[in-house]
């Protein structure tokens, strides 16, 4: 039926078009007044469905990740005045991803939470993160461990040996320019080591170190 009368309107245009001749004027009185818009449009079919985002290969670390990689992104090289953050105090390549917040967040309680299912190696205080924690994990089938610092440790549950499931709640960032942080803004940095062995230097020396870990990047984006 449809059909049938899609057919019957365009044969009205055309004895229309024949009637009252073909100058740009009279076409368009034409169309408006006899061509419905839905003989225009092409409907879904029963059998499709609206498109759905493509899921990410990881878990979100942090609400709204990627808009946050704003000053030092995996591999960036930086020593005291040479770097996007002002003052520094470390020298080398960027192991990780730095996540930051926005000044209407500092006070603000900011969950981080777990990329991928793993066991708890390490939850500590260490120095250049104040509270971090490690995670074994496995990422495209390759053994790695995730390092997740500048947490609030009293925030975190969770116990060394005990599991994550891929995005649970970790803990909270913590408070920025305190012991929590150990005097770092507040950010999450997130880095990925190759391996089973806990490792969680914030830098490393030489590209070849640098080889040893993996963009988080690279897995937050959808999966094709």
């Amino acid at each position: 039926m449809p059909a049938m009368i899609s057919a019957l309107v365009i044969l009205t245009v055309a004895i229309d078009i024949f009637l009252y001749g073909m100058n740009d004027k009279n076409l368009k009185k034409v169309f408006a007044a006899r061509a419905p818009a839905s003989l225009f449009q092409q409907p879904l079919s029963n059998n499709q469905k609206p498109v759905q985002p493509a899921p990410m290969a990881i878990a979100e670390p942090i609400a709204n990740a990627l808009s946050r990689v704003t000053k030092k992104p995996f591999g960036i090289y930086v020593m005291p005045g040479f770097s996007p953050v002002n003052p520094e105090r470390f020298t080398g390549y960027h192991t990780g991803v730095d996540f930051e917040t926005t000044p209407t967040e500092q006070k603000a309680d900011i969950p981080v939470y777990a990329i991928c299912p793993g066991k708890i190696l390490i939850k500590e205080w260490a120095s250049g993160y104040g509270g971090v924690v490690n995670v074994s994990c496995t990422l495209s089938g390759q053994a790695v461990t995730v390092t997740y610092g500048h947490l609030r440790l009293a925030s975190i549950l969770k116990k060394v040996g005990e599991t994550l499931a891929q995005g649970e709640e970790i803990g909270m960032l913590g408070t920025g320019f305190s012991k929590e942080t150990d005097g770092e803004r507040r950010h999450l940095h997130l880095g990925i080591h190759k391996g089973k062995n806990a490792v969680i230097s914030g830098y490393v020396a030489t590209e070849v170190q640098l080889a040893q870990w993996i963009n988080v990047l690279d897995y937050l984006k959808p999966v094709k």
